[in-house]
């Protein structure tokens, strides 16, 4: 068995407060991690710290880049227990992805469109909670997610918590 960890994060930027005013979430943005350290840690978001809306496939990290920018990001950060063989799946669909990062774009008209529970997602485009929709569907994981999907529906999936606090604190604890 492995294991696959789904983190939700808000970060207080002023793209997540207007994400908040019509979602209600408490978390506005996934991510998935193929290690508890968060080494391997993969979304669809900036690529630039400072610019919200020039976005795309980024590795993330606890203390880099945005979560570095936006210190008092809040956190949850749920393990998933898998298989193998669809560890090695995710693992493939990653780097895959990662090999044609140039041609994957962000979603910004898809992202919104959940404010009025529309689906838009044009072929090569994600948002952070459509992409790890991707990976979990690809891997035949079981968890069941809405057709419009948003990062808060990761919140609660059947699995462990391991933490729930300020993102830069979790890799101290």
């Amino acid at each position: 068995m492995k294991k696959v960890y789904f983190i939700v994060t808000n970060t207080g930027t002023i793209l997540s407060k207007i994400i908040k005013g019509y979602t209600k979430a408490e978390y506005q943005h996934v991510s998935i991690s193929l290690d508890k350290k968060l080494n391997k840690m993969y979304s669809f978001g900036r690529k630039n710290p400072y610019i919200a809306f020039i976005g795309g496939f980024v590795k993330e990290h606890p203390n880099k880049g945005t979560f570095k920018r936006f210190k008092n990001t809040t956190c949850r950060i749920i393990e998933y227990s898998i298989s193998d063989k669809q560890y090695n799946e995710i693992e493939s669909l990653i780097e895959e992805m990662y090999k044609n990062r140039n041609k994957l774009k962000f979603n910004t008209i898809g992202l919104f469109a959940v404010a009025i529970k529309k689906k838009y997602q044009p072929e090569d485009t994600f948002y952070c909670a459509e992409f790890v929709k991707y990976i979990v569907e690809k891997s035949k994981l079981r968890i069941d997610l809405p057709e419009i999907v948003e990062p808060e529906n990761f919140k609660d999936i059947e699995g462990r918590e391991i933490y729930r606090g300020l993102f830069r604190e979790y890799l101290n604890q």
